[in-house]
């Protein structure tokens, strides 16, 4: 406010005077001294000139500020202007104003970066009008599918017609499906396509997000081998580092002249140690075959709820012994085309998982139901016990991983690749309270 009171103070002088020297002029004029009115007169014209340009330049500065602010043009350099105080709070709101456009573009550049670095294609629409522009395609979208950056939406359409095409078909909605393209001369790609739409300040957004099934599938196939490799490798080493270690030991042994009672002692123990550790390298690798074997089931109608009846029937002994109640609750009879020995040995091993889990509880209790949505057949097994701890569950369903000192960490593994053999799959999910294996199996 100072600095506008005194441009108003610097006008108001010039005015006064102006005012001042016409009515001296006006006087002297009167008195007939006719030079002086003249040249008093010729002071005032100066003036008046001099207000002109005064005013005019004040304009033009704010203009040109205010313009360069509207336009985001923050390349000029008004500090040989600070001598002005009259324009210090234009020079303060031009600063903040410059400061808050270097933030928003630094923080574009890092948004920009990171779009560009991620491994799915993204591609940003900008509603303008009626007609829609590109404002933003990163890096990976444009390389996959060999696409210049362009801007405009039908120059887009040129190059990606089933992408644009699909869009237009949707009028721009929210769409999650796959979308077979084809990248230049190469043959079809399937991607999965998720796109929403949103609206900020005004602005109409349509995102859209493309990932390669295949890539997908890679990247997953590949965490799968690192996971399964880290079991395997541990499983290894817990038998492979305690022979090692005895076979030194017996090398010694045996390279001494003379040996006592004692050291023969230490040498039957090793050879037996050795011995059970090589058996159950056997049976993991035993193991192993029976996954990677797994027979093509053989299958025939059975009752659901007789194949059910059958596996409580094998596992009764170990329910009685270990006091756990059995719900079966199973409220329709359904025939299913399964191989029924596979079958049983799947629902076996989750019988079997819940009979663990139920180890340490007090109360313990199982539950068996079934329900039918959409032409699939869901099976749940659902226990009390203690539950799936979050940091494993997703090495729950791997080969050879296990939570028990006496298991082989396949049972869960061998269910899962016996119902995907049928055409179905298995999940689960855990809490406090409850642990739930879903079989789904597609009627």
């Amino acid at each position: 406010m100072l600095s506008n009171v005194k441009i108003y103070n610097q006008i108001f002088i010039r005015i006064l005077l102006i005012l001042l020297g016409f009515g001296a002029a006006f006087l002297l004029l009167q008195r007939s001294l006719i030079y002086t009115s003249a040249f008093i007169g010729f002071v005032v014209l100066l003036i008046i000139i001099e207000l002109y340009f005064y005013l005019k330049n004040a304009f033009l500065f704010y203009d040109k500020t205010i313009n360069a602010i509207l336009n985001k043009d923050f390349s000029a350099d008004f500090s040989k202007h600070k001598s002005f105080q009259n324009y210090s709070r234009l020079f303060q709101l031009y600063d903040k104003m410059k400061q808050a456009e270097n933030e928003q573009a630094s923080k574009d550049i890092v948004y920009r970066s990171i779009l560009n670095n991620i491994e799915t294609g993204i591609l940003i629409l900008q509603k303008q009008e009626s007609d829609w522009s590109i404002f933003l395609m990163n890096d990976f979208f444009s390389k996959h599918f060999e696409v210049p950056k362009v801007s405009k939406w039908h120059y887009l359409k040129n190059q990606i017609p089933s992408l644009c095409s699909l869009i237009e078909e949707q009028n721009f909605s929210e769409i999650k499906t796959t979308l077979q393209i084809r990248v230049s001369q190469q043959e079809t790609q399937t991607f999965v396509m998720q796109s929403s739409r949103t609206k900020t300040n005004n602005q109409d957004y349509y995102i859209v997000l493309l990932d390669s099934i295949q890539k997908v599938i890679e990247k997953k196939e590949k965490e799968a081998w690192i996971n399964l490799m880290k079991v395997i490798s541990h499983e290894l080493m817990n038998s492979l580092t305690p022979i090692r270690s005895l076979s030194q030991n017996l090398k010694e042994l045996v390279s001494q002249e003379s040996l006592s009672q004692e050291d023969l002692q230490d040498i039957k123990d090793s050879v037996n140690t050795m011995f059970n550790r090589s058996n159950h390298l056997q049976e993991f690798v035993e193991s192993y075959r029976k996954l990677a074997m797994l027979p093509t089931p053989k299958k025939e109608k059975i009752e659901l709820s007789a194949l059910i009846e059958n596996c409580l029937q094998i596992m009764k002994p170990l329910f009685k012994k270990e006091h756990i109640e059995v719900k079966n609750t199973l409220h329709f009879n359904r025939w299913i085309l399964v191989d029924p020995n596979q079958m049983e040995q799947v629902f076996i091993n989750l019988l079997t998982n819940s009979l663990f889990a139920l180890a340490e509880k007090e109360s313990k209790e199982i539950t068996i139901s079934a329900e039918l949505k959409e032409k699939r057949l869901y099976i749940i097994i659902t226990d009390n016990g203690t539950g799936i701890e979050p940091e494993i569950e997703d090495k729950i369903l791997l080969p050879f991983f296990t939570t028990r000192k006496d298991g082989a960490g396949i049972g869960l593994t061998l269910s899962k690749n016996i119902i995907e053999a049928h055409g179905g799959y298995l999940t689960f999910t855990s809490d406090e309270k409850n642990t739930r294996f879903t079989v789904c199996l597609v009627e």
